[in-house]
């Protein structure tokens, strides 16, 4: 199996282009290639396949995490995959601009800018309108304890004292977004000791991102992440995302920030937030071909 390493910001995935190829088992092969002591080393698994007919997309985008599970989008991943699309020439329309990729969340727009070699560089993707109603993220409430604090609930750590304020915010998957004094070394290792356990707590029924926020101006927080089925990872950009919702509605930044992540910088922008309908989340960074190779294992 040939495959391609990408990365947006160190949140890295293996990248196969089946429209030349067939994977019979992703789940099997996402676990094993995303090893990384005896696999290939990633984040996940990333499938390039045609779009269903009608859609006018490039092509289809199916993620399946480093432990299997399959989710419905990934931010970083797709700004790889429309990086994919255009530089290898995969499909009838490597050349959409914008891009339009089909994905478990819908069908997502890329525009997409590159350099003197014809090569993407920098994407910026409509990430489709957050849904904040818990039903649709989705969080069971009467598991929870809401605050004084506007779309915010206080979350224990199952088995344990530890408890957490978290906002929460679907970008086609779910996020909890939890506002701290600080990211620190001691923020990590909390993220660390506690992640897993607020993924799979009772009140998440499809599991939760996790992401520490530190607030550092109106324009600018620095975040780290949990991501469900992968654990602490570099940068998420769904998660990033989540993060300038959750900061509007708490009216503890504006609606254009830049988020300082462990793998490097994402420019946001919530459109018309204030609008009787929001418009949607727009999310621009780099993407980066790593290495190819060919799988024998």
């Amino acid at each position: 199996m040939r495959f391609i390493k990408m990365t947006g910001l160190g949140n890295d995935y293996v990248y196969v282009d089946c429209f030349a190829q067939t994977v019979n088992n992703p789940v099997r092969l996402a676990q094993i290639v995303s090893n990384r002591n005896f696999g290939i080393g990633s984040d996940g698994l990333i499938l390039i396949h045609p779009a269903d007919e009608g859609l006018n997309a490039a092509a289809r985008m199916q993620m399946f995490n480093a432990d299997g599970s399959e989710s419905e989008m990934c931010g970083n991943g797709i700004r790889c995959v429309c990086k994919m699309v255009h530089d290898h020439k995969l499909g009838p329309m490597p050349d959409q601009q914008p891009m339009r990729i089909q994905t478990l969340a819908g069908v997502l727009s890329l525009a997409y800018e590159t350099d003197e070699q014809g090569k993407v560089t920098t994407v910026s993707v409509d990430m489709g309108r957050p849904l904040l109603e818990p039903e649709d993220v989705p969080v069971i409430i009467d598991e929870l304890t809401q605050t004084d604090q506007p779309q915010t609930f206080k979350v224990s750590v199952p088995g344990t004292t530890e408890r957490f304020d978290a906002t929460f915010v679907s970008m086609g998957n779910p996020h909890a977004v939890i506002f701290v004094d600080e990211v620190s070394d001691e923020t990590a290792d909390t993220l660390r000791n506690w992640g897993r356990a607020l993924e799979y707590h009772p009140a998440f029924p499809e599991r939760m991102n996790i992401h520490f926020v530190q607030v550092i101006s109106e324009v600018g927080v620095r975040v780290l992440h949990w991501e469900r089925g992968s654990g602490p990872t570099l940068a998420c950009g769904t998660g990033a995302c989540a993060v300038c919702v959750a900061g509007v509605v708490t009216e503890r930044t504006g609606p254009v920030i830049t988020a300082h992540l462990p793998g490097g910088d994402l420019a946001l922008e919530w459109r018309d937030h204030n609008a009787k309908v929001p418009g949607p989340v727009i999310m621009t960074g780099p993407a980066k071909e790593v290495f190819t190779g060919e799988w024998t294992g």
